[in-house]
């Protein structure tokens, strides 16, 4: 049997309300409603995910939770790896599982994302401390198709991770934030 192969490309906005109209003039139809998501990124010392370019995430999404393992990107224009995930009843439990044998968090970050679909597309609207991100998840055509009709180039096409993503941001801003969340104070 195949792995399930996740196909996504980001496309920054300037705001959720410009992002918002620009996708639901290309005909999508709101799916899920605007929720925070919260991410955890773990990894162990002894043979790191990270060098071979894996993930394992545990998301809080809204009042549901999720376990996910992500294999290392394939070369593509867009981003293209093995994407396992199945639902977990509490996420705080499962990071402490996950910490029990032998993980720690090392990354966390915060979005509220906003879910809309045209056919077989998934389009995220990701409002995110960095910044405001649309991501298009499905077959490369479906992609194509809907970056034009928001008049996006695929040279609009990000394919980086929100780690990579905060990274950038942290340095371009001089920032000494360790993780990508949500300012309480």
């Amino acid at each position: 049997m195949a792995s399930p192969v996740e196909r996504e490309v980001k496309l920054r906005y300037r705001g959720p309300a410009d992002a918002r109209t620009a996708i639901l003039r290309t005909g999508a139809v709101s799916w899920r409603p605007r929720r925070l998501q919260s991410d955890r990124l773990l990894d162990r010392e002894t043979d790191p995910l990270q060098h071979r370019r894996c993930t394992l995430r545990v998301r809080v999404d809204g009042d549901r939770a999720f376990v996910t393992f992500k294999g290392a990107p394939q070369p593509s224009t867009m981003k293209v790896r093995e994407e396992l995930e199945t639902s977990v009843g509490d996420g705080a439990v499962m990071v402490q599982l996950c910490e029990r044998l032998g993980f720690h968090v090392w990354f966390r970050y915060e979005k509220y994302r906003e879910e809309f679909t045209r056919g077989d597309l998934v389009i995220a609207l990701d409002e995110s401390p960095i910044g405001t991100f649309v991501e298009l998840e499905g077959s490369s055509e479906d992609i194509l198709r809907m970056a034009e009709d928001l008049g996006r180039p695929p040279g609009d096409f990000l394919t980086d991770s929100y780690h990579a993503l905060f990274e950038r941001h942290r340095a371009a801003h001089r920032s000494t934030a360790q993780h990508m969340v949500f300012d309480v104070s």
